[in-house]
This record gives structure tokens, C-alpha cells and sequence, in this order.
């Protein structure tokens, strides 16, 4: 059975409990090493690979994330949808703590991250105004709410480098902005899964309010801890629920042919080597 779904688990969640048939692969990419062995296995009737983000013992900072190598890997085994999950920060009262929230929008805030396979003699530009999958991303609310989470639908997820938390100046700005959330990794993942024509979507699972809260000082470290075990439980239900939502057959969402009119260099001049470390990704409209 194809892997056609991959979960990108993030802080606090590190496996899938419900996943049978366990197998791990490790796979060598152009753009060096994942973060980790992908587990491949069952999970409600579907074969997935599940990648833990930061690696085993949570040991890679944001910055260091290898992402192309991250999702160059699931399209290597196979996948067209991504389902993520990541610890957040709250910018509004109404997402409190425990909450999910499935953005539709990004805000980037970081600093130099590679956050693209082209290059090298081949250049395209995706569109990216919708930078989430709306199909896979109602999945993802709808499985949420169905376990029990209190769910908010749409909103803007304010990518910064970190690993620093925002200073105050900059939480408010993000507040006057109009931003709803605020985390570490998912714009440089959602970028790469466009290009690489998969569908991608994420469970933004509240941990604490950003330091803009009046109550912020006094959040201790096993609280945010707390509320990361809980959240990786009901992560770990509505990812579940997901899979086993997500009907099998040909994707009509825009991200299955995000590169048809993106790929802008003329074939003959793309250096040969670069048409063979992008074939998994470009190899259905340009031949090496």
C-alpha cells in the first residue's frame, strides 16, 4: 500500500500512538538529512509516515531544521498530503490555552531560511496566496472539533526565527497587526510542500498566551509543559481522525498542480545535474 499522508509531528508530539505495522526508513536526500527516521505504518486503515520534527529527544532548534530535506523525504515515499502539528502562542484572549487553531494565512518573520528547492540553474515561482490547503485544512478543523477541541478556522500564523520567545514591542506590534498566532516552523514547510505539489496543512495547538498578556509572568515552564502533553494527546486524536477522513482518489485543490505554470527557466538550459535532484518534484514536466 502507497504512503500517501505524512504527520509532521512538533513539540510534545513525538510519535503517533494509534500507528500499527511500524517500519522505520531513512532516507538521503540532495539537500542532506531529515530530522529523523520517517515511521511508516497503519494508521486508521491508511499507510503514513510520520516524522518527528525536531528529532528524537527534541535536539534541533528551528533555525536548524533541515526543511527541504524534511519534505523532499515525504515526496520520496510517496505523499501528497501533510498534516502538522505545532505548539503556538496565543495574540488574541479568545485563543486560549488547549485551543486549536487552523490557519489559513502566514506572516514570515524570520531571517534567511532557505525555504525553496529552485535555484541552481532553475527558477519558479509558485503562487502562494493561499499558502494552506483549504480541502485538507477543513479535514483538519472538522477532525479537531470532532474529538472534542475547541477549534477556531482561519486565521494568521506569524512565523519568527526564534529560538528567543517575541519581546513585548514586537507581541504587541503582531497584535496591532491583527496576527492571531505566533510560532517557530511551519512557513518554511508549507512553502516547500507547495512546490513540491503537496497538500499541507497544520493544527496550531495553543500552549500559553505570548508576553503581550497581562497574566504572561506568571506562566512557569511546567504549566506550558502541562498544557504541551495535553495538546499532544488531542493532536494525536484529530490527526487520527484525519487520516481516516481523507478520501483516497485524485486531489482538485490547486496544490496538485501548484508547478504547472511556476517552472520559468526553458528545459534546455537547466543544468542536468539539478533536473536529477528535482525528478521526484519536477519530473512529470521536465525529463533529465
Amino acid at each position: 500500500m502507497t504512503v500517501q499522508i505524512g504527520i509532521i509531528g512538533g513539540s510534545g508530539l513525538y510519535d503517533m500512538a494509534e500507528l500499527t505495522d511500524r517500519q522505520e526508513r531513512t532516507l538521503a536526500t540532495p539537500f542532506g538529512e531529515p530530522s529523523g527516521p520517517y515511521v511508516l505504518g497503519t494508521l486508521r486503515g491508511k499507510r503514513v509516515a510520520f516524522l518527528s520534527r525536531h528529532g528524537v529527544g527534541h535536539r534541533i532548534l528551528p533555525s536548524e531544521l533541515n526543511f527541504r530535506a524534511n519534505i523532499y523525504g515525504f515526496k520520496l515515499l510517496g505523499v501528497e498530503r501533510i498534516l502538522s502539528a505545532s505548539a503556538v502562542g496565543s495574540l488574541k484572549d479568545e485563543y486560549k490555552p488547549l485551543d486549536i487553531l487552523v490557519p489559513d494565512q502566514f506572516f514570515d518573520r524570520t531571517k534567511g531560511r532557505i525555504s525553496t528547492f529552485f535555484g541552481r540553474g532553475l527558477v519558479a515561482h509558485i503562487a502562494f496566496a493561499h499558502p494552506l490547503c483549504g480541502t485538507l485544512s477543513k479535514i483538519a478543523a472538522d477532525s479537531a472539533q470532532a474529538v472534542g477541541a475547541t477549534v477556531h478556522r482561519g486565521g494568521t500564523y506569524v512565523n519568527m526565527e526564534g529560538p528567543q520567545f517575541s519581546t513585548l514591542a514586537e507581541s504587541r506590534l503582531y497584535r496591532a497587526w491583527g496576527l492571531d498566532v505566533i510560532g517557530m516552523t511551519n512557513l518554511q514547510e508549507a512553502k516547500l510542500a507547495r512546490e513540491a505539489e503537496i497538500c499541507y496543512a497544520t493544527l496550531a495547538l495553543v500552549t500559553d498566551y505570548d508576553c503581550w498578556h497581562p497574566d504572561h509572568d506568571s506562566v512557569t515552564v511546567d504549566l506550558i509543559i502541562a498544557n504541551l502533553l495535553q495538546n499532544a494527546k488531542t493532536a494525536q486524536l484529530a490527526i487520527a481522525e484525519a487520516v481516516g477522513r481523507i478520501e483516497s482518489g485524485a486531489r482538485t485543490c490547486e496544490c496538485a498542480t501548484a508547478l504547472a505554470t511556476a517552472l520559468i527557466t526553458q528545459p534546455q538550459f537547466v543544468p542536468e545535474e539539478t533536473k536529477k535532484e528535482l525528478a521526484p518534484i519536477i519530473g512529470k514536466y521536465m525529463k533529465s
